[in-house]
């Protein structure tokens, strides 16, 4: 047998929806956990819809996932001479013809069969035309469909699959403007490339008796298909945007990891035991077809929440640290890889389940935020002004600015004042502008000294004032 050779085709015409990506990594598995090679196609024959900028976002996904093709990308429309050859040849081998059916014609005759309640196909009128009665007419390319007997399609995960010739209809193979279409140029495709696993979603089971019948016209042996069930919103159904953004790269823009956007498109519709958390190498030695459902899944976008959460605090803070960069710049902070970045993360690691919470989170680190209205009104009552000015005195006069020397300061004036004073949560809402922070002791290390008390000492002015 061949090596194996698996492919992922996306058309271009907008970017990597969620159900693809999971195609591409279940083809991109298989492929590299029996040793064989995955091949990146784009299918672009679409021109009116397909755009330099969707080829590119469904580069930028693949390469963000993790989903390095062995060769490709190849793109349809570089390719057009083979279609037209291999369309000649079906020609020559009297196994298509030319239709010269106007669309008016084709649209009439649809309409009486529906009228008839029979179902609309082509009925096959120019199947035995001559080729000169085409000349100097507008034609299309059809395929002859046999119209007795029976194809089946040999699915990897369904079984053995039946459809009856007669219900297929005589589909296009080359347009009148000789563009070619779906079902003739991924066979074309598939067999000049060496595919030998197809694998990709269910709503493709009804195309494929058709292509097997393309592959035994044109001579070529057939890859094995295998169809999975589709990726379903939570009420069930075609996933939408109700249910959850359905681009890849939205993901990453809303700040989730690629790791945990793996981890979760593999467990819709896949398993391993009662295992949950995979690394990509962990799928590349696990992955198995026997092992993948034949119900849809449903996308929950809290699952994925959860699971992003788990990584967030698994992740080196080193890396997180870089990654977070970009999502600052929404909040005008400009900042650098630095020790003191890493240190921020650190402390938020814990709390935030995307980089764009961890961004939000973190704006405090760079300046000084408009404080929570009801958090001053609970902290930062008249009482504690003149408190937050004896701390930020204690904290000028210290030798050095560390956690153990701001904690024992603050032990002391609380002391000073009769030992019962709460004084922490006052502190955090004047150098954070709200209730809930990383450790205090934390957060002014990071802040420092100078702004840590510039920070009490406003918010002792601001009191003041009323």
């Amino acid at each position: 047998m061949p090596p194996v050779a698996t492919r992922f085709a996306p058309s271009p015409t907008g970017e990597l929806h969620i159900g693809g990506a999971r195609t591409a990594l279940f083809n991109w598995l298989y492929a590299r956990r029996l040793g064989g090679k995955f091949i990146l196609r784009i299918e672009d024959t679409d021109r009116e819809r397909s755009t330099r900028e969707f080829v590119q976002a469904i580069l930028d996904s693949m390469s963000w996932l993790g989903l390095s093709w062995d060769e490709g990308p190849y793109y349809q429309t570089e390719r057009m001479d083979l279609y037209r050859r291999e369309a000649e040849r079906l020609l020559a081998r009297g196994k298509a013809y030319r239709c010269i059916c106007t669309p008016e014609e084709l649209d009439r005759r649809r309409e009486e069969m529906k009228a008839r309640k029979e179902k609309p196909r082509y009925d096959g009128r120019c199947r035995n035309l001559p080729p000169e009665a085409a000349e100097g007419k507008p034609y299309v390319v059809r395929f002859k469909t046999p119209a007795e007997g029976q194809t089946v399609v040999r699915d990897l995960l369904r079984g053995d699959v039946t459809f009856e010739n007669g219900e297929l209809d005589d589909l296009v193979l080359l347009r009148s403007e000789g563009t070619p279409t779906y079902n003739f140029v991924v066979v074309v495709d598939d067999a000049a490339m060496g595919i030998t696993h197809v694998l990709r979603g269910d709503d493709h089971l009804n195309n494929t008796p058709k292509q097997l019948l393309i592959y035994e016209a044109l001579g070529y042996p057939p890859p094995r298909f295998g169809h999975f069930p589709l990726i379903h919103g939570m009420e069930g159904g075609k996933m939408s945007k109700r249910d959850a953004e359905t681009s890849v790269m939205k993901y990453r823009d809303m700040g989730y990891l690629p790791e945990a956007v793996v981890n979760y498109l593999a467990r819709l519709g896949w398993g391993h035991g009662d295992q949950e958390i995979f690394s990509l190498e962990d799928l590349q030695g696990l992955f198995s077809l026997e092992h993948v459902n034949l119900s849809p899944s449903r996308f929950d976008i809290n699952k994925l929440l959860h699971l992003n959460a788990h990584y967030m605090k698994e992740a080196d803070p080193e890396r997180l640290a870089l990654l977070l960069i970009p999502y600052l710049k929404p909040h005008g902070i400009e900042a650098s890889p630095s020790p003191r970045l890493v240190r921020i993360v650190q402390t938020l690691q814990e709390r935030a389940r995307t980089l764009v919470e961890m961004a939000d989170a973190a704006v405090y680190y760079f300046r000084e935020k408009e404080t929570d209205p009801k958090a001053a009104a609970k902290f930062l009552t008249p009482e504690i002004a003149p408190v937050l000015e004896e701390i930020a005195d204690a904290f000028s006069a210290l030798p050095e600015f560390s956690s153990a020397a701001t904690e024992a300061a603050l032990s002391e004036v609380v002391a000073r004042r009769g030992g019962t004073l709460k004084i922490h949560q006052p502190i955090r809402v004047a150098l954070t502008g709200g209730t809930a922070s990383p450790g205090l002791y934390d957060v002014m290390e990071i802040l420092g000294r100078e702004e840590v008390v510039r920070r009490i000492s406003s918010a002792a002015k601001r009191i003041r004032r009323g």
